[in-house]
């Protein structure tokens, strides 16, 4: 597992930022054809197939292939992605000897939080000033 300082974490942004981005954007679109797609094949029958469910459908599938393919370039940095919608990703690291996560939320400027592997975003606490550096 790759592990992550705040200023490794914080030189990846501009990659990264565009990557949660792409899926974060993606995600909405993902929700809505979700949403028309289930509206839509509520009222399909087996004798009266609704060609707006099927394009619904298939549209749904892309997009879930390409956030996807989003979620594997942050694989591959060795980034966590956390939530889709938020655009929330962690970053594995160390403090004080123990392994935690550097949290980061597209739209902040900084990786500047971290959290207990266990604990979560509701756990976050702002990182020290000298170990955001």
């Amino acid at each position: 597992m790759k592990m992550f300082t705040a200023d490794s974490a914080n030189r990846t942004l501009p990659l990264v930022s565009r990557i949660v981005g792409d899926i974060v954007s993606q995600h909405a679109q993902w929700r809505q054809a979700r949403d028309e797609y289930e509206l839509l094949a509520g009222s399909v029958r087996a004798d009266r197939p609704d060609p707006r469910a099927a394009s619904a459908e298939t549209e749904m599938e892309r997009l879930a292939r390409e956030i996807d393919g989003y979620e594997r370039e942050l694989d591959e940095l060795g980034i966590i992605l956390k939530d889709r919608q938020a655009g929330l990703v962690d970053f594995p690291g160390e403090l004080e000897g123990r392994v935690v996560l550097l949290c980061w939320r597209l739209g902040e400027g900084a990786v500047s939080w971290w959290h207990e592997v266990d604990a979560g975003y509701a756990g976050r606490q702002r990182l020290a000033p000298h170990a955001v550096a």
